[in-house]
């Protein structure tokens, strides 16, 4: 909702409406990203935001669509400023609807300030490079592909896999290490079916998850157009947060594949030039005003985390939505429908996931210093586990040595105990990378070339068993 302003102007008059789209004639001082009132004729008022500026006219967005504009009896009101979320600390708890309207039944908040959902530009000079440790409480992103603080990692996922059930689990079990930080989640639902905003809304409530949340939910029956506000209101949320009250803040939008179809549709209506797909050309920057408001800055205690959640159409990962998203973010955990069929939750597809910060993120003072070795040993045995999987679907498992029976074996139960886990399991790092090394006992000790032999001696379970 846009801050109270005096710099009010009225539209001489309007050339069309369609969609959620109108066309108004050209006025001197219209500002791109403007926030306008449409007024009308019924008395209504509803708002919008200028998405474009001509010598001939001027394009407006509308929230809430355009069928009962009237082209003789409607007015356009230019309130001079962008569109602005009435900020405080007051937020954490509440539910929001896509434009930061309370719809939990609670009283407006009272607000400290005014933002642009478009946020401040950082100047690059002052971001600091992530390197603290986020524990999500998930054995396969925290052992494998940790989250660090100030890192935009995605989650790549596909109709029908269980993106919302592992979103909703991080929600409840996300936190940083350290007594004295300060941690919040904002949580952003794009387009999502009632259904799906119903499950947030009583699993934040039941689990108690809610009270160091901020949500943000946008339903599909809402007009399109507030789709393309809500992860921008969201992250506005979060970095007042960050900034103002020094938060370590998680933000999690799902599904940025709504987002962009979003995008597309208003493109489309825009009567713009389509790129790859039908999307606008101009997606790989507008993805980047979103994610790229994640970090840290010099002088800040706070940090802006950012997890993206997008479905992949036909489990397409060269699709436009997620080949952007892979450029501009800082690696991608990708969901498995196979592992999803073995029934293995939450199914992260190890091989195919990456982290590129995790490396500073890692090792003693942050999470344990033979966190780097396990991972790395992990990864290596599971990849020889499932090369000879494959190799035994064609000569069969007799005709393997012991040692090859002995990386099929770690391989099933790595996806099975490590991979695998309780939708409500939470597992700290200690005990993750503990079940790590009773999963490397089933091989060979000459076979741990990855780990450190003073690890071995420390962490191996027959060495420990003999301190015992």
């Amino acid at each position: 909702m846009p801050s109270p302003s005096l710099a009010i102007r009225e539209s001489p008059g309007l050339y069309k409406a369609q969609g959620s789209l109108i066309i108004a004639e050209p006025m001197k001082g219209v500002s791109y990203g403007e926030v306008v009132e449409v007024l009308l004729g019924t008395g209504d008022t509803r708002l919008g935001q200028v998405i474009d500026v001509g010598k001939d006219a001027v394009v407006i967005q509308v929230f809430g669509g355009v069928s009962e504009v009237d082209m003789h009896y409607s007015r356009i009101r230019y309130r001079g400023e962008a569109l602005k979320l009435p900020v405080g600390i007051d937020m954490l708890g509440r539910i929001f609807d896509g434009l930061g309207r309370p719809i939990d039944g609670g009283p407006p908040i009272v607000p400290e300030d005014y933002q642009d959902i478009n946020g401040s530009p950082l100047n690059p000079a002052s971001r600091l490079p992530p390197s603290e440790f986020i524990e999500t409480g998930i054995s396969a992103i925290d052992g494998l592909n940790s989250l660090v603080r100030g890192q935009k990692l995605p989650i790549f996922s596909g109709s029908g896999l269980p993106h919302n059930r592992i979103a909703a689990q991080i929600v409840r079990q996300a936190r940083v290490r350290g007594k004295e930080e300060k941690f919040a989640i904002v949580f952003a639902a794009i387009g999502v079916s009632y259904d799906d905003a119903m499950f947030f809304i009583e699993n934040f409530k039941r689990y108690g998850a809610l009270e160091n949340t901020v949500a943000f939910i946008n339903t599909a029956d809402s007009p399109v157009i507030e789709r393309i506000a809500v992860p921008r209101v969201a992250l506005t949320a979060a970095e007042y947060l960050a900034w103002n009250h020094d938060m370590h803040v998680l933000a999690i939008l799902t599904d940025m594949t709504n987002y962009c179809e979003a995008l597309r549709e208003l493109s489309a209506a825009r009567e713009e030039v389509p790129s790859r797909r039908g999307y606008p050309g101009y997606m790989y920057t507008d993805l980047a005003t979103i994610y790229e408001r994640a970090g840290r800055v010099a002088g800040k205690k706070g940090s802006v985390t950012q997890m993206p959640i997008l479905t992949m159409p036909d489990d397409d990962i060269t699709h436009p939505i997620p080949d952007l998203t892979g450029y501009i973010t800082e690696g991608q955990l990708v969901l498995s429908r196979q592992l999803w069929l073995k029934g293995i939750y939450p199914p992260f597809d190890i091989l195919m996931s990456l982290s590129r910060l995790m490396k500073d993120g890692i090792g003693e003072g942050k999470t344990r210093e033979d966190h780097r070795g396990v991972f790395m040993q992990l990864y290596s045995a599971y990849a020889e586990g499932v090369k000879l999987r494959e190799l035994a679907v064609v000569v069969g498992t007799e005709a393997l040595s012991p040692r090859d029976k002995k990386y099929l074996e770690f391989a099933d139960r790595f996806e099975k105990e490590f991979i695998g886990q309780g939708e409500y399991e939470r597992r700290t790092i200690e005990e993750t990378l503990d079940l790590g090394w009773e999963l490397l006992a089933i091989l060979p000790e000459d076979e741990l070339k990855h780990v450190k032999e003073e690890h071995i001696k420390k962490y191996h379970p027959k060495y420990r068993k003999k301190k015992s």
